[in-house]
């Protein structure tokens, strides 16, 4: 047996045992998929209509593909089906997530939560709580002036400001909006880009902003650094609508992670939000790598 088998298998049975949540990050890294560098995670919107009611289920299912990270949607922040799970604290979310087998490093806040000066200053003490390394924005810097953007990526600054001081990383992510609508030729994003400051805020790159005639692997090598994560999707070659398992669909995954080692990037989460049949597929898929 190789190391990194050996690693692998050891990791597999800390797993099992629910100790994934005491194992130090290092030893997560080299229990990897071959060749990806990256713990291979989800995020939990995907199963948003049963994760809430069943989410000691849903995760040790998700764990049983080999997924070891999941990123929350903030209860608090979404509620809807994620209600149920808004009456835990942090530390109590943190202990179901590492009894299921999964850790949790990463969480999506909603633009309102974290742009409240009361609301973030929980907000933060929560994600410490949950144990994150990033808080996540899910949106909110698109409007409809350049000077309009500019001034919600100052309000990001400041929210990054304060996510730095509670010892976490703030993020951004984007959503297929951003590339689409434009001032000139040019995406709302790269603005974004322009003016979210890299010592206080990193992105969160959809992978879905294909389907709009952009890649995550140009970003990744244009703009070296400034990427903490990514959401991945992947869709028919013949319906970009149609999500399918990563590998048959249109983006080359091959190039992606190369570049992404290029960006810096710390965490994946697979996302097929509208068919989440492909997720197993999708987690042997990026094993294969």
């Amino acid at each position: 047996m190789n190391r990194r088998s050996f690693l692998g298998n050891t990791a597999a049975g800390l797993v099992a045992a629910g100790f994934l949540g005491s194992i130090p990050e290092a030893v997560l890294a080299a229990a990897k998929a071959k060749g990806i560098n990256l713990p291979l995670g989800f995020q939990s919107y995907v199963y948003r209509q049963v994760i809430g009611q069943k989410p000691d289920e849903t995760m040790k299912e998700l764990a049983s593909y080999g997924y070891q990270n999941i990123e929350w949607c903030s209860p608090k922040g979404y509620m809807g089906d994620f209600a149920p799970l808004a009456k835990y604290s942090g530390k109590e979310l943190k202990k179901i997530t590492n009894d299921a087998g999964l850790q949790s490093t990463s969480c999506h806040f909603t633009w309102k939560e974290i742009t409240d000066h009361d609301s973030l200053a929980e907000r933060i003490e929560f994600a410490n709580q949950l144990g994150l390394k990033h808080m996540v924005c899910s949106g909110g810097l698109m409007a409809k002036t350049e000077d309009e953007v500019k001034q919600r990526c100052e309000q990001m600054n400041h929210v990054g400001e304060m996510v730095k001081k509670g010892g976490m990383v703030a993020g951004y992510h984007n959503h297929n909006g951003e590339f689409d609508e434009k001032f000139g030729d040019r995406p709302q994003y790269d603005l974004m880009l322009e003016h979210l400051d890299p010592s206080l805020v990193n992105l969160q790159f959809q992978v879905a902003a294909i389907t709009s005639g952009y890649k995550a692997q140009d970003y990744f090598r244009k703009f070296p650094g400034r990427f903490i994560s990514a959401h991945l999707q992947d869709y028919s070659p013949q319906d970009h609508t149609k999500e399918v398992t990563m590998g048959t669909g249109i983006v080359d995954w091959k190039d992606f992670f190369a570049a992404a080692k290029t960006a810096g990037l710390k965490y994946i989460f697979v996302e097929m939000e509208s068919d989440p049949t492909v997720m197993e597929g999708c987690a042997k898929y990026i094993k294969s790598l």
